[in-house]
């Protein structure tokens, strides 16, 4: 597994972040919103634990909880975050400390916080801090933002989560004060945001001029917003940061693999995957850990990290795989992207069909097919082809399955194997 050196950066072409050393970051999280509240530290180093042998590195929390853990907004130990209640000018040290602990854990299993430091919560619902948000004013909420950067700007694994689930309206301005507050003393991290799902980020943050990059956040069609997100002018890295969980929503554990696999192959550079009841940290939560959605992102990150990932390019006018290619405005869509130098194609089929690739657009004289198995993580090879005119490939049977081509000269190893001549 690679160890990222933190706080990322944005890539020069701005297409993804990475590390202090320029290593290309695929964005592999999950989504343990309560996490700094819910759990006490053996339970949170449990959870910590089995998500980086999971492959993930990095996870989304709230570090203020409002509705969703044992007794809100108090932590495990039952200090609250504030010595007055919705106070945002009162923190508790012993709450902040035990947040500190929280973050400095997940750093030593190599793992990044997408920290969202006052969630606002869904309109019409008390889930998050909007009404304290409005009732503190602008004052208190840059001096939240203050408190918040002085207390983190030394913490590498961090980025800023802005926002969260809804458009922020009328408190736009007191969430650009917390940024603010926060950048005048951190200037290492980045910052993003979580806004209302199906609108656009860089629409709705666009005025605090600290946004560093996008995320998608959608319920509707998965691979339409995505791309929608990828042709955005001014070009920024985004990630789908937000779309169905697992255990929500009658959600299949092929619509959970298809809207990973969509993330990377329509322009994105990372996923964050979410399971009910882990988000929240329910009952049964423990069990949770090894659903099989979960083992389906460790074959997902195993995937693309086998091959540069970071120089996929989505197929969008169809140019690569011209036939079998299901309907855009459909979950059957068939996503593909192809490395600059085209030495590697990969696509994505929610179902089994015989699909028709443009070989010629492949380099080198000859290409290496394999189809590779997401529930499994088990590639096999399909055969060798010239890379001269069209032709027809069947996956061995029914399911959902992902095409890897390369350029046969590269001699890469099998799909999801690790392969030693990429960074990540």
């Amino acid at each position: 597994m690679v160890k990222y050196v933190f706080p990322l950066k944005v890539s020069s072409n701005k297409r993804h972040l990475v590390d202090q050393n320029n290593v290309p970051f695929l964005l592999q999280g999950d989504a343990g919103w309560s996490l700094i509240v819910a759990l006490t530290k053996q339970e949170v180093e449990t959870y910590l634990s089995k998500r980086s042998q999971q492959g993930f590195n990095t996870i989304m929390v709230n570090l203020i909880e409002h509705k969703f853990c044992r007794k809100p907004p108090n932590n495990a130990y039952g200090e609250a975050p504030f010595l007055k209640s919705g106070d945002f000018s009162t923190p508790n040290e012993n709450y902040f400390a035990h947040a500190d602990w929280v973050i400095d854990k997940a750093s030593e299993y190599g793992i990044q916080v997408l920290l969202a430091p006052v969630y606002l919560g869904y309109r019409g619902t008390d889930d998050g801090w909007f009404e304290e948000v409005l009732s503190a004013g602008r004052e208190k909420c840059l001096e939240y933002g203050r408190y918040l950067g002085d207390r983190y700007k030394k913490f590498d694994n961090i980025i800023w989560l802005m926002g969260g689930d809804r458009d922020p309206g009328p408190a736009l301005e007191h969430v650009n004060l917390v940024a603010f507050g926060i950048r005048e003393y951190d200037k290492r991290h980045l910052f993003t945001a979580h806004g209302a799902p199906e609108l656009s980020v860089a629409e709705e943050f666009a005025s605090g001029g600290w946004l560093d990059f996008n995320v998608t956040y959608t319920y509707s069609i998965v691979h339409r917003k995505l791309l929608e997100d990828y042709n955005r002018i001014p070009t920024k890295p985004f990630i789908l940061l937000e779309s169905t969980y697992e255990g929500e929503h009658n959600a299949s554990q092929v619509q959970i693999r298809r809207q990973a696999y969509w993330s990377i192959l329509c322009g994105a550079f990372g996923h964050v995957f979410g399971n009910r009841p882990i988000w929240l940290f329910d009952e049964g939560w423990q069990a949770a850990l090894d659903s099989p959605g979960a083992n389906s992102m460790f074959h997902w990150g195993n995937l693309f990290k086998s091959r540069d990932w970071h120089n996929l390019i989505p197929d969008q006018e169809h140019k690569i795989v011209v036939d079998g290619l299901g309907e855009f405005c459909g979950l059957d869509y068939l996503a593909a992207a192809c490395a600059a130098d085209k030495s590697t194609l990969i696509a994505y089929m929610p179902t089994a069909r015989s699909i028709t690739v443009d070989m010629s657009r492949i380099s080198g004289k000859k290409a290496k097919a394999w189809w590779f198995n997401p529930s499994t993580g088990e590639a096999e090879l399909a055969g060798e082809y010239v890379t001269d005119g069209q032709r027809k490939i069947s996956p061995p049977k029914d399911g959902d399955w992902v095409l890897v081509i390369d350029d046969a000269s590269k001699d890469l190893p099998p799909p999801g194997k690790p392969n030693s001549h990429i960074q990540s």
